[in-house]
């Protein structure tokens, strides 16, 4: 894990990273393949709008 240079930093960080994992965060292994790509690609398309770049 990178060092973070304060405490407020890395809680900054850990803050968004929880929510923005779940967005990604897929059980592979309940899913065939194809779905899983269909999931993966929609979750990027969430994030580019969400965050404003194509």
């Amino acid at each position: 894990m990178r060092r973070f240079k304060s405490i407020a930093q890395a809680q900054r960080f850990l803050a968004v990273h929880g929510q923005v994992q779940n967005l990604f965060r897929v059980g592979r292994n309940h899913l065939k393949a194809v779905h899983h790509r269909l999931l993966r690609d929609r979750a990027f398309a969430d994030w580019k709008e969400v965050t404003c770049t194509r």
